[in-house]
């Protein structure tokens, strides 16, 4: 039985902080090549080493992860996203080695190829905009403003993953158009989950290892939740009153028939009388 008042919330608050944990660091678990990669660019650089070395070095972790990416990183955050996604519905209470692994099993082929194609969009992103913007600078800004839309729309991506029975193209076109038409929910994602990675990486480093993820997973989701649930309400009251145009249209022919039989049976009576 669930204890209640003041235990029963700390009760409460102390099985989500074990929920965000775990299913945080299976998420690091199940990244461990991307991670490793990524922790070589935190590496103290050896004495000595010029700033030629030292972008060398950054350069090839950042290739390095980019490779390991879609097969690690990408399904590894699907199953991620696929707990947030139970949480945020309501299903706090499943399990959750078998939830997340379920997830990482039934979404690794769909998170590999977006992962892959995401990657190439980054890449050919980050690429335009280290060389244009030493020559034209409004060139780099837009390049800046197509990779705060791509981050973004990567939320979309695994939140409709997770929801959808898609294809892949369709995930990341639809993930991309939601990102572009609700932009405002799009903004609230961007600064929401910016807000956790930049308290974690430059305030709490705590965070990373234990909480991160799984708060960023779950604000993306409960955002991307109610973009759903909109268009959702949206497309009932759209077959509502498509419903309800096609039984007045239904009544209009009925009416129409009602009055052609009433016509008909009129110019037999006359026919009668005339005889």
């Amino acid at each position: 039985m669930e204890p209640r008042g003041l235990m029963g919330g700390f009760y409460r608050i102390s099985e989500w902080i074990m929920r965000l944990a775990v299913i945080n660091l299976l998420w690091i678990v199940c990244s461990i090549p991307f991670v490793f990669f990524g922790l070589t660019m935190f590496i103290a650089p050896q004495s000595g080493a010029t700033e030629q070395d030292m972008l060398g070095s950054l350069y090839t972790s950042l290739i390095l992860m980019a490779i390991v990416a879609p097969f690690t990183f990408f399904p590894a955050t699907a199953a991620m996203f696929a707990v947030a996604r139970k949480w945020v519905t309501g299903e706090t209470d499943v399990s959750l080695f078998k939830t997340y692994f379920r997830g990482y099993k039934e979404n690794y082929k769909q998170s590999m190829i977006g992962g892959i194609l995401y990657t190439l969009l980054f890449v050919i992103m980050i690429v335009d905009f280290i060389v244009y913007r030493e020559q034209l600078n409004i060139l780099s800004y837009i390049f800046i403003a197509f990779l705060a839309l791509l981050g973004v729309s990567i939320f979309n991506f695994f939140s409709m993953l997770v929801h959808y029975h898609m294809k892949t193209f369709q995930l990341m076109k639809n993930a991309i158009l939601i990102t572009i038409g609700k932009p405002f929910r799009s903004l609230s994602t961007a600064i929401m989950c910016g807000l956790v990675i930049y308290i974690s990486f430059f305030q709490f480093t705590f965070l990373i290892p234990f909480f991160m993820g799984s708060i960023v997973a779950y604000l993306a989701f409960w955002n991307f939740n109610i973009i759903y649930t909109k268009l959702q309400e949206q497309a009932e009251k759209l077959k509502r009153s498509e419903e309800e145009e096609a039984e007045e249209a239904a009544e209009m022919d009925r009416e129409d028939l009602v009055k052609d039989e009433y016509k008909e049976a009129n110019r037999e009576v006359d026919k009668e009388g005339s005889k």
